[in-house]
């Protein structure tokens, strides 16, 4: 009889083991929002127009809102903008030194896309040989080059506030080492390379020499 009833605390103390204690309703884990903003993209805005209005860096507000480096922004789309304190009353249209294209053409390759198995650090351009391109922002031309091969001719423009410009696969270039251009000056014309022949515009934007997706710069 003693070991029926030792038996039977034993299975009664294991099945109780086996049950968590009730601890009461418990609240569930909130995440701190992340103060700031919401801006609904309009119609001619730019990702780093956006960043310029709220004084807000680019890179945190694709962070806040995690865009990929090689995605876009759609008119209508709302994002985050992280620890802006108020909207500023700022005219879509009041861009002042905005990119614009360097020339206008399809883009037949994106950034971070796989071109000639390389990784494309900026986007392709669809032109005709001799299709004129312009400076996409006013600023200073800091390197030139007749001749890089792979790249055919090249231009690099220093804007001054941590972001240069690329062209390349051009010809009949109009500037030299040390120019001043304003914004919309030609710079030459569509050319091509050594690696092939079709004609196109290689053109990059960076930023403290790290290459960013240009569709976040261009309307």
């Amino acid at each position: 009889m003693k070991n029926i009833i030792l038996l039977f605390i034993v299975l009664l103390t294991a099945g109780c083991a086996s049950v968590p204690p009730y601890m009461g309703p418990v609240s569930p884990v909130m995440t701190q929002a992340v103060p700031g903003l919401h801006h609904r993209v309009e119609a001619g805005q730019t990702l780093w127009r956006i960043s310029k209005i709220y004084d807000v860096d680019i890179d945190e507000i694709l962070r806040a809102n995690r865009i990929s480096e090689n995605a876009k922004i759609e008119i209508g789309q709302v994002l985050v903008i992280p620890n802006a304190s108020q909207p500023l009353n700022i005219s879509v249209k009041s861009a002042g030194s905005d990119f614009i294209w360097p020339l206008k053409g399809r883009v037949i390759s994106g950034f971070g896309s796989n071109h000639h198995n390389l990784i494309n650090k900026g986007i392709n351009i669809q032109a005709s040989m001799g299709d004129q391109v312009v400076a996409a922002r006013g600023g200073r031309v800091v390197f030139y080059a007749e001749n890089l091969g792979n790249f055919g001719k090249m231009v690099i423009i220093d804007h001054g506030d941590g972001l240069r410009s690329v062209y390349s696969r051009i010809s009949k270039i109009n500037v030299r080492l040390g120019d001043f251009v304003q914004g919309g000056s030609a710079l030459g014309s569509v050319g091509s390379s050594t690696r092939d022949k079709n004609s196109y515009l290689h053109f990059e934007i960076r930023k403290a020499a790290l290459p960013q997706n240009p569709l976040f710069y261009l309307p």
